[in-house]
């Protein structure tokens, strides 16, 4: 709350509670009514006429005065009174604080006394109920004053400041999409376009690190895939030259060579398994791939010539480049690690029902292929055939596949043939 509203609330207070304190102390201070004069004009008059005042026995009598009264004889017999709630005795006028005056006869004699009602304790009733409706009217408007201060409280900065550790939890838990509700009119307002300020950079900051994250994995996922090619091929030709006519010292050497190959092809496995793990999407950017470039990516993912020939049909697909040859090499590479067998890659032009036209390719092998019950799971994550346990690996490379080929609009699928498994993958024509 501003200095200024709290000044102005406790100036109108103080107000109040003045005018109050007056206002009570005018009730207080007023004096008893009193009539003297008329007191003495009845008292003469009674005097004169005693005769037949004297004659009246308890008569309750309308009255002229502007006060009641009541009229009793030396014996302190009731002659005369004009309300029945009035002292009718000197005994009970002393207690309540009336006016007592004797009467006289024409002869001066002292024949009864004139008792007038005071009305002290009506007048101090009336007051009394003054001020409790004052005081009442004054706890009524300081309860209302509390209830509209605490309203403006509540509104003015408890509910902002409830509204910003909302916020503040939500920014907190990482949901940082949920905008700041901003009010410069509350305390908080200075604080509010600022809030939401620190929101956006800290949204903007956190995409920038994932995106970041992001690349850095995929060129690490990119780099090991690409290192295990060369690896491969390395392999291959020390296990063509171990067999080859070479000394024993030469054979040595070409062994030293296969191994350390295998120690760099396994890193490379772990660093490329481990961080296609991590990745939430791999990047995929489709575009023109032509058949000869399709070709091109078989012959070289065949590094061991396994495909006597390679003949796809002429088309242009949509694929990402890329991606369709990391896609191409797991399928020859899982093809080489459990079948090692002669291959087989036929092409054809499909229609689907909705008219879309595809490229289809089929990859075959002679290896027996996988259990039928396990042929449409060995395309799930961590999957692998029940008869490839002896052999390594983490049950990724067809997960991957299906993956980047979903991305590029096309699928791939599996089936085992007469002689092995069949690979199939769909692409679609441009």
């Amino acid at each position: 709350m501003k200095t200024k509203s709290f000044l102005i609330f406790a100036a109108f207070f103080l107000i109040v509670i003045v005018i109050v304190c007056f206002r009570i102390g005018a009730i207080t201070s007023k004096k008893i009514t009193s009539y003297p004069t008329e007191i003495n004009r009845l008292t003469i008059a009674l005097g004169k006429d005693w005769e037949n005042t004297g004659s009246h026995k308890k008569d309750l009598l309308p009255t002229d005065q502007p006060f009641e009264y009541a009229v009793i004889d030396n014996d302190g017999n009731l002659l005369i009174y004009t309300d029945k709630h009035i002292s009718t005795s000197v005994s009970s006028a002393t207690t309540n604080y009336d006016v007592i005056r004797d009467i006289t006869d024409e002869n001066g004699e002292v024949v009864g006394k004139l008792l007038v009602h005071n009305d002290y304790r009506d007048q101090q009733s009336a007051r009394n109920r003054r001020i409790s409706l004052i005081c009442g009217a004054v706890l009524f408007l300081m309860l209302a004053a509390t209830a509209g201060y605490f309203l403006y409280l509540k509104k003015r900065i408890v509910d902002p400041f409830n509204k910003m550790q909302h916020f503040a939890s939500e920014v907190a838990s990482g949901n940082l999409d949920a905008p700041m509700q901003m009010d410069k009119n509350h305390v908080f307002g200075a604080f509010t376009e600022s809030f939401d300020i620190m929101r956006e950079e800290l949204k903007a900051s956190k995409l920038r690190e994932a995106e970041a994250v992001k690349a850095r994995k995929e060129l690490v996922a990119q780099l090991s895939h690409d290192i295990k090619t060369p690896v491969t091929s390395i392999k291959a030709m020390a296990e063509v030259m171990e067999l080859s006519g070479l000394d024993d010292e030469q054979k040595k050497t070409v062994r030293s060579i296969n191994a350390k190959a295998d120690q760099i092809d396994s890193l490379v496995s772990d660093l490329f398994h481990a961080t296609l793990e991590e990745l939430e999407h791999l990047e995929v950017n489709p575009g023109e791939v032509t058949s000869k470039e399709i070709a091109h990516f078989i012959s070289q993912a065949d590094y061991k010539n396994k495909v006597p020939e390679i003949k796809i049909e002429e088309a242009v697909v949509s694929a990402d480049p890329l991606r369709l040859n990391q896609v191409i090499n797991n399928i020859f590479s899982n093809s080489y690690k459990y079948a090692d067998t002669e291959m087989t890659v036929q092409s054809r032009i499909e229609t689907s029902v909705g008219n879309t036209r595809f490229l289809v390719i089929e990859i075959g092998d002679h290896g027996g292929g996988v259990p039928g019950s396990e042929i449409d799971t060995i395309f799930g994550k961590y999957k692998r055939g029940s008869n490839a346990v002896e052999k390594e690996g983490a049950g990724l490379g067809l997960y991957i596949s299906r993956y980047l080929m979903e991305k590029m609009g096309g699928e791939i699928t599996a089936e085992n043939k007469e002689k092995g498994l069949a690979v199939t993958l769909r692409l679609r024509l441009l």
